[in-house]
């Protein structure tokens, strides 16, 4: 029946959703969180640390602020904090030195490089927190790309060999998961198989499956150095943000060649795609919160046109509704502290 007011007629809305009312559900705190469909916890974090030379040093990142670049003693600090927020993994970058820079990188199979160094002193302090380390060449090549540069192209395979050796290098100092950034075809194979020969056979992969070609890269390039260094584009390598079936194709691949897990990166802008290689192959998949992502939220949050823990914590949330099983993200720790809380 329809109910008069004044002229007009108001319509029988529970007749016509048939007594169904979705705000029911969302009228207490405790109905919604009973209902709630997804959760982020901080079991789902991996915390991004840029580790530079010198002690005690503490270097704050100009396009990512309350980011720094830490030397090893302060890595080691931060990954006590890590263990007292419970976040399960950490992820080293290093922003090596210019003169420690070539053609070639040759620093990467440095076994007392930056990382190597901040690996052992870590798994020496907080030996239950696990280390990720990146194999690929662009933190130590002269040019700024992540291979072996020969006449203006990126060689794959002569790089795929280096990357072999730089995986053992990181594996002997300590490093839990390496994770191969390159992009070079057949690298996870090569990897899996020298690791494994090596004595390596529990270190576990996470390939960067679905690496776009991106703009979201930059603050990130700034704070490893390389923003400056790097020579054209990492187009002939790196994915075309318009594809989408080539990244099933390239986590065939990475599946097929020994990936424990596989990540997307970017991740917000690339939802659909963490969502596709979830739904298609059901492996641990790892959403990359890229420096471009939360540099745009900072800088909103800054000038004030938007809630910046609200906007943080929703945008983590829309990684594990897309499907993804853990998130890198520098947002990490203030992230932990708040879920922490009851946030």
């Amino acid at each position: 029946m329809n109910v008069t007011f004044g002229s007009e007629a108001m319509p029988d809305i529970d007749r016509i959703t048939g007594r169904r009312r979705m705000r029911r559900n969302r009228r207490t705190d405790w109905s919604r969180r009973l209902i709630r469909e997804n959760l982020l916890t901080v079991d789902d974090l991996i915390w991004p640390i840029f580790v530079i030379e010198g002690e005690g040093q503490r270097h704050k990142v100009p396009s990512m602020p309350g980011v720094e670049r830490l030397s090893v003693d302060a890595a080691v600090a931060a990954a006590v904090h890590a263990r007292e927020l419970g976040i399960p993994l950490l992820a080293l970058f290093p922003n090596t030195e210019p003169d420690k820079r070539d053609d070639d990188g040759s620093e990467a199979l440095n076994e007392d490089n930056l990382i190597c160094r901040a690996c052992r002193a870590i798994k020496a302090a907080v030996p239950e927190v696990g280390l990720m380390t990146d194999v690929a060449l662009d933190p130590y090549t002269s040019h700024g790309h992540d291979g072996l540069l020969r006449e203006g192209e990126i060689i794959n395979d002569e790089t795929v060999s280096v990357l072999t050796r730089q995986a053992i290098v990181q594996a002997d100092a300590g490093s839990d998961v390496v994770a191969p950034s390159d992009m070079m075809d057949g690298r996870i194979g090569a990897i899996r198989e020298t690791l494994d020969a090596s004595g390596h056979a529990q270190v576990q992969i996470i390939a960067y499956t679905a690496k776009y070609a991106s703009a979201f890269y930059g603050p990130f390039r700034d704070a490893v150095g390389s923003g400056k260094m790097l020579s054209g584009d990492k187009k002939t390598y790196q994915m075309d943000p318009a594809n989408t079936d080539e990244s099933l194709r390239e986590a065939e691949l990475d599946i097929a060649e020994g990936a424990d897990m596989i990540m997307v990166k970017p991740g917000l802008p690339y939802l659909d795609i963490i969502f596709r290689l979830k739904q298609t192959f059901g492996m641990p998949t790892v959403a990359y919160n890229t420096s471009g992502e939360y540099a745009m939220i900072e800088a909103a949050a800054a000038n004030g046109w938007l809630d910046g823990e609200r906007a943080m914590l929703e945008s983590l949330i829309a990684f594990k509704r897309a499907g993804a099983d853990s998130i890198l993200t520098y947002f990490a720790p203030r992230a932990a502290a708040l879920l922490k809380e009851g946030a």
